[in-house]
C-alpha cells in the first residue's frame, strides 16, 4: 500500500479546491494528510494537521501570528514549522508524495517544506508562478511546477481541469513502484558542459567499467548546486569535478552561476576530489543582446541563438585560480588538480576561437601558487577533451580512492 499523499495549503483562502483535489486522490484509493498553513482565517474543513501545529512547530502560534499582524514573520513562521512538520511524517514513514497549490506566497512556504525532503520523494507544486524562473523555489530538489494556468481561486470550467490533472499526477507519482537493483553500485558525480561532453562521455565509459555508477550534471548553476546537495548528503563516493566553468559565471556575473561555494561539498565531505579548470574560459549570458555593456567589446561567441559565450581574460582566469586552489585547500580527504596545457574546452584549443595560453596559464600559475603542501598538481600536455587526459583523470581518481 502506498504511503499517504501529504497535502498542504492555506485552507482559509483556497479550502474548496483543497477539497477538491483530495477527495479526487481519495478516490483513487490513496490515503491523505492535509496540513493547514493558513494564517488569517479559519479553515473551510478540517485538515488533520491545524495551522497552530505549523506555527507551533515554527516557533510561535496562530495567536501570536494573528496579533503581530507581521507579514514576513508569519510566513518565515509557517514556512519553517511545515519544514519540521513534513519532515517528521516522512521520517515517521506518512509521507509517500507532497502536493500543494497557490500563489507566490503559498508556493514560498510549501517548497520550503518541499525542500527538506529527499530527492525521488514526489513533489508536486501547482502555481501561477511555474512558468516563469521558478529557481528560488525549486533550490537543488527535484520539485515539479506545474503552470495553475488561471488563479488559485474558485472552481470554474478551466481550473477543475487543471487540479484534477493534478491530482493524477501526484497520486501516479506516489503509486508508482520502482525496485532499486539489489546490488547498488559506488556513485561519482561528474560535471560536464557542452565544451566538455567528449571528455566526459569518456571518462564515464572508464568509471563505469570499474563497477561505478557516475552520475552526470549539467555545468549550469542548478546543476551543481544539485550535484553538491546530494554529496553533502552523503549519498556520493568520489567526485570528478572536470567541469568547474560555474565559477566563471561567478566571477564574472553570469548567468549559470552555482555561487561561492562552488565545490566546497565535495572538499567538507572529504570524499576522493579531482578537480579540472573546465571550461574556465567561458562565462555564460543569454542572447546576444543581453550581454552586459561593459561585456560587449571582449570576445564573444554565440553558442546558439539563446547562449552566448564570453572568454574570460588573465585577471578573471586568476581570480577562479584562487578560488580552485582555496576550495582544495579546504579539502577533508583526498584531491588533486589536473591542468590540459593544450586547453579547458572544445573551443579553447589551438587555433579555437577562445584559445588564450596566456589567461590559461594565469588560471594554472595562481592555483600553483596558492595550494597548500601534498595536494598533487598534474599537468598534461593536451586538450581537456583528449582521450589522455580524461584517462589520466580517470587514473588519479580511482588511485586517490584507492589509498
Amino acid at each position: 500500500m502506498p504511503k499517504p499523499v501529504v497535502i498542504v495549503g492555506a485552507l482559509d483562502t483556497k479550502g474548496p479546491e483543497y477539497q477538491f483535489v483530495r477527495d479526487l486522490i481519495r478516490e483513487r484509493g490513496l490515503e491523505t494528510i492535509v496540513v493547514d498553513f493558513g494564517v488569517v482565517g479559519e479553515p473551510s474543513f478540517t485538515p488533520d494537521i491545524s495551522n497552530d501545529e505549523v506555527a507551533r512547530a515554527g516557533g510561535s502560534s496562530i495567536a501570536e501570528l494573528r496579533e503581530k499582524q507581521d507579514k514576513t514573520f508569519a510566513m518565515r513562521t509557517m514556512a519553517n514549522g511545515l519544514a519540521k512538520v513534513v519532515t517528521d511524517l516522512y521520517e515517521q514513514g506518512r509521507l509517500g508524495g507532497i502536493f500543494a497549490m497557490a500563489g507566490s506566497g503559498g508556493t514560498s512556504v510549501a517548497t520550503t517544506a518541499m525542500r527538506e525532503l529527499p530527492v525521488g520523494v514526489p513533489k508536486l507544486m501547482l502555481s501561477t508562478v511555474a512558468g516563469g524562473d521558478v529557481a528560488a523555489y525549486v533550490g537543488a530538489k527535484d520539485i515539479t511546477m506545474m503552470p495553475s494556468i488561471v488563479d488559485v481561486a474558485g472552481l470554474n470550467s478551466i481550473s477543475r481541469q487543471i487540479y484534477a490533472n493534478a491530482a493524477g499526477a501526484i497520486a501516479g507519482m506516489v503509486e508508482q513502484e520502482y525496485e532499486a537493483p539489489a546490488e547498488e553500485k559506488p556513485l561519482i558525480t561528474a560535471s560536464m558542459f557542452g565544451n566538455t561532453t567528449q571528455a566526459v562521455n569518456h571518462a564515464r565509459e572508464l568509471l563505469e567499467a570499474q563497477g561505478y555508477e557516475v552520475l552526470v550534471f549539467h555545468s549550469t548553476g542548478t546543476g551543481g548546486r544539485t550535484m553538491e546537495s546530494l554529496i553533502e548528503a552523503g549519498f556520493i563516493t568520489a567526485s570528478f569535478d572536470l567541469t568547474t566553468t560555474e565559477l566563471a559565471d561567478y566571477v564574472c556575473g553570469g548567468v549559470l552561476s552555482a555561487g561561492p561555494d562552488r565545490l566546497k561539498a565535495a572538499a567538507r565531505a572529504g570524499i576522493p576530489t579531482i578537480i579540472v579548470p573546465g571550461c574556465v574560459d567561458m562565462a555564460n549570458f543569454w542572447g546576444i543582446d543581453t550581454v552586459p555593456e561593459k561585456y560587449r567589446d571582449r570576445n564573444l561567441y554565440e553558442w546558439n541563438p539563446n547562449v552566448t559565450l564570453m572568454r574570460t581574460n588573465v585577471e578573471e582566469n586568476r581570480q577562479m585560480g584562487e578560488m580552485i586552489a582555496a576550495a582544495a585547500n579546504e579539502s577533508k580527504g583526498p584531491v588533486a588538480i589536473l591542468l590540459p596545457l593544450k586547453g579547458v574546452s572544445q573551443l579553447d584549443s589551438p587555433g579555437g576561437p577562445f584559445w588564450d595560453p596566456e589567461a590559461d596559464q594565469a588560471c594554472y600559475d595562481t592555483i600553483k601558487n596558492n595550494l597548500r603542501e601534498g595536494i598533487p598538481v598534474y599537468e598534461v600536455d593536451a586538450n581537456i577533451n583528449d582521450p589522455e587526459f580524461s584517462s589520466k583523470c580517470v587514473e588519479v581518481l580511482l588511485e586517490l580512492m584507492q589509498g
